[in-house]
């Protein structure tokens, strides 16, 4: 990275009348599994107070994801005050890896299209196909999992992770896609793909 940092670039937002602020983010498995923390995620920088011609256009980014109508007080006095996290600091743990991100990385970032029906997959997976879940350690090579429990625990457009236990150890397994997926529709031709692929 040149030039300042970003935690330098956030402090020039900060006023007297700031908060400096964390966010904690954790995520948990939707499918039970020994170990099921996916990831953790940490957000520090300044909450400040938006005001003046900002409200509209943040209540209106606010309104996609919890509607709360006259509540914003837009029109009058306001019933809350609407606060704005200017992030300077970002650092991400997941399962495949460590690393900071970019303030400006993240804002770019587009959702992965499989983020709204991921839980219901996964425990439609667990539920109903474990037995072909179990069936994809053929594709592991000579890796041994014979007797091990086989549980989906991460699904995108890219492919499954699954989590194979027993006899007190564990090992995660990445099952890439021929190509990423756009939809649900790709994803069942994408898993019949790899459940045919794990039959030979």
């Amino acid at each position: 990275m040149s030039g300042e940092s970003a935690a330098a670039r956030a402090a020039a937002y900060a006023q007297d009348d700031d908060l400096t602020a964390v966010i904690e983010i954790t995520d948990v498995a939707p499918v039970s599994v020994p170990h099921r923390i996916r990831g953790r995620a940490r957000l520090a920088g300044w909450l400040t107070q938006v005001r003046g011609e900002d409200r509209a256009a943040c209540a209106a980014l606010l309104a996609e994801r919890r509607p709360v109508g006259a509540l914003l007080g837009l029109h009058g006095r306001p019933s809350f005050v609407m606060l704005r996290l200017e992030v300077g600091e970002i650092s991400v743990e997941d399962l495949w890896g460590a690393e900071h991100v970019e303030p400006e990385d993240l804002a770019a970032v587009e959702p992965d299209p499989m983020v709204d029906h991921e839980t219901e997959l996964l425990q439609h997976l667990a539920a109903a196909h474990r037995d072909r879940i179990a069936d994809l350690s053929a594709l592991l090579g000579p890796r041994e999992s014979a007797g091990m429990t086989a549980v989906p625990l991460a699904l995108d457009r890219l492919g499954l992770r699954v989590r194979f236990t027993g006899d007190g150890s564990s090992f995660d397994a990445r099952f890439d896609f021929p190509a990423p997926v756009r939809d649900v529709c790709e994803l069942r031709r994408a898993m019949h793909h790899l459940f045919a692929a794990a039959g030979h």
